[in-house]
């Protein structure tokens, strides 16, 4: 199976929820759903979903960093939004990320995300060549 390594990023919902941001087991690495919080831990980009999005995948990357991954090595993606009419501002930051090695991904429309100024939530799942 390999050796686990949890990712933390140090958010204050991790220890409340009991989670970590990523887990890497073997060549296996799955980031938590992502939204677009700023360093302070408040929403960044109110109202606008394609700087969201962009904002969702910076920190997924930096979370695959951690765990000696990059962009490139994501296989899958899920978005959840809260207004699909929005779909292709997403879909712009998605492609913008993705498009030279493109993952297989979902995107739906949810209710709500846990805070109201979030717009979109993004989890990936990357692999990596086995050593």
């Amino acid at each position: 199976m390999g050796t686990r390594k949890n990712i933390h990023s140090g958010a204050p919902w991790e220890s409340k929820a009991g989670y970590c941001r990523a887990v890497r087991v073997g060549p296996h690495i799955m980031v938590s759903g992502t939204a677009a919080v700023g360093e302070d831990g408040e929403v960044v980009a109110a109202g606008d979903a394609y700087a969201q999005a962009k904002r969702c995948i910076e920190i997924i990357g930096v979370a695959l960093g951690e765990a000696g991954a990059g962009l490139e090595d994501v296989v899958r993606t899920r978005m959840f939004v809260t207004d699909i009419e929005r779909w292709s501002d997403v879909a712009r930051a998605h492609q913008e990320a993705f498009g030279r090695v493109p993952p297989a991904t979902t995107m739906v429309e949810v209710t709500r995300l846990i805070d109201p100024a979030m717009l979109v939530e993004i989890e990936a799942d990357a692999q990596l060549d086995e050593a």
